[in-house]
């Protein structure tokens, strides 16, 4: 305890001058408390959007964003700054959903099962929304996880080409060439709502 604070003490080998550094505990979670306001407030939107495309039901995918907010919350130390955060997070977020699927695989509901929330919609309209997005939800389930992730982050997300390749850690030209035949799919399996 110094001046009433808890200190951590580290020794730091490259300050010859310095054989141990102090890092303010307090500080440092102040730090990390301001990182995971920045990222429920700023991103957790995306996220869910970047896990509901993967796992496919909303309460799964808003536990991937809760683990997925705690681990970038563990991870804090790792970011380096030099990027977005936006990035890292849905990287994070990416790679929780793609975990929790493989683990629930077995347990997965179909959203069809699960209750429908009260509209204010015509029925002629609620059917015909709900076959386009049953239409959409079967082209979407022909694509891996990774293309999938890619048209949710390109066209949600509005994020560029570079991002999503620095995000998913994939080469440029997989992005582009998976968003390039996602599309033609998705508009090919949407021919008759356009």
């Amino acid at each position: 305890m110094v001046g009433g604070q808890a200190v951590l003490v580290i020794p730091v080998l490259d300050a010859p001058e310095a054989p141990r550094a102090v890092i303010d505990l307090t500080r440092a979670a102040a730090d990390a408390d301001a990182l995971v306001r920045t990222i429920i407030d700023e991103h957790a939107a995306a996220m869910y959007r970047v896990a509901i495309s993967i796992v496919r039901d909303g309460a799964l995918a808003e536990d991937v964003v809760q683990e997925s907010i705690v681990k970038a919350w563990q991870a804090a130390g790792t970011f380096r700054g030099d990027a977005s955060l936006k990035p890292w997070v849905l990287c994070i977020a990416h790679n929780t959903a793609i975990s929790m699927l493989r683990k629930r695989r077995e347990e997965f509901r179909d959203p069809a099962t699960l209750p429908e929330p009260a509209s204010t919609m015509s029925l002629d309209r609620q059917v015909q929304s709900k076959m386009m997005l049953e239409q959409l939800w079967i082209a979407l389930a022909g694509m891996d996880e990774l293309t999938k992730t890619i048209v949710v982050l390109r066209e949600l997300e509005a994020m560029s080409y570079e991002e999503i390749a620095q995000t998913l850690t994939v080469p440029l030209p997989t992005v582009k060439t998976r968003l390039f035949r996602a599309r033609r799919a998705l508009s090919v399996a949407l021919k008759e709502w356009a």
